[in-house]
């Protein structure tokens, strides 16, 4: 990772506009998802529309950190059981009664916006609605905690005591991160540990928090047929959501959101 950099107004700015196009188009793919399609047609849709809005897809040619092999999706689309980095693909249509995660991210004016939605196909179980739910509530949970002087494993430990507290278990082999002028920068944001530790926040730093929930164990597994798709050991269903948000001086700001979050 890119060590830690502090953004100036301006930056955080662009870096605004780069997360509402990223807002637009999982809004608008909402509308699209439902039985029957393609996770390579929800791909093409949002390649088309960041291109449209003058971006650049930020995860197509992302190089693997093993192998090298570049991620070919615009979008990573991981379905039930998989947790992040499923790879879009016309063999993969969505069926009634599924969960689909979209991660999305843009590179506009020379930053970049990274956010993520998990998104019901038709009517699903209790138990996946309450698991988008729980993982929704925990992100909140995490972004509440950001403001100066505050300490990153504090984002991480209201996000695990949240989920823990509802009978589900926090991924651990993914984390959130910096982001700015790359995409991925320092400092690491981990879903889980004990408060007042690691990098005390600063007004300028922007963290993609991203919590990442199992609805069985917390162990992963990558795929052998791809290299790329992190999916549940037990098979158990996975969540995920994520924003971008700016540290202020007095809070936070959510980047992309029509309006600023507290600060």
């Amino acid at each position: 990772m890119s060590p830690t950099v502090l953004k100036s107004p301006a930056e955080i700015d662009v870096m605004d506009e780069a997360n509402r196009i990223i807002r637009t188009i999982l809004r608008d793919l909402r509308g699209i998802v439902r039985p029957g399609v393609t996770t390579l047609e929800m791909d093409r849709f949002a390649e088309e529309r960041i291109l449209s809005e003058g971006g650049v897809p930020a995860f197509k040619g992302y190089p693997h950190r093993n192998d090298g092999r570049d991620f070919p999706g615009t979008i990573c689309s991981s379905l039930n059981g998989e947790v992040v980095h499923g790879v879009p693909s016309e063999n993969v249509r969505l069926e009634e009664g599924d969960i689909i995660s979209v991660d999305l991210g843009v590179r506009y004016k020379g930053y970049y916006g990274d956010s993520a939605e998990t998104f019901p196909v038709g009517t699903v179980s209790e138990e996946a609605d309450r698991l988008m739910a729980v993982t929704r509530q925990a992100l909140n949970l995490g972004i509440a905690q950001v403001r100066p002087d505050g300490r990153v494993s504090d984002i991480g430990h209201a996000v695990q005591s949240h989920v823990e507290a509802n009978g589900f278990s926090v991924v651990r082999e993914f984390v959130g991160h910096g982001i700015g002028s790359e995409l991925h920068e320092e400092p690491q944001v981990p879903n889980f540990g004990k408060p007042g530790r690691g990098t005390r926040l600063a007004p300028g730093m922007v963290l993609a928090i991203e919590p990442m929930v199992n609805a069985g164990g917390a162990d992963v597994m990558i795929s052998a047929d791809d290299g790329w798709t992190a999916r549940t050991r037990d098979g158990s269903l996975s969540a995920h959501f994520e924003v971008s948000v700016a540290v202020t001086e007095t809070g936070y700001r959510v980047l992309g959101e029509p309006t600023p979050g507290k600060e």
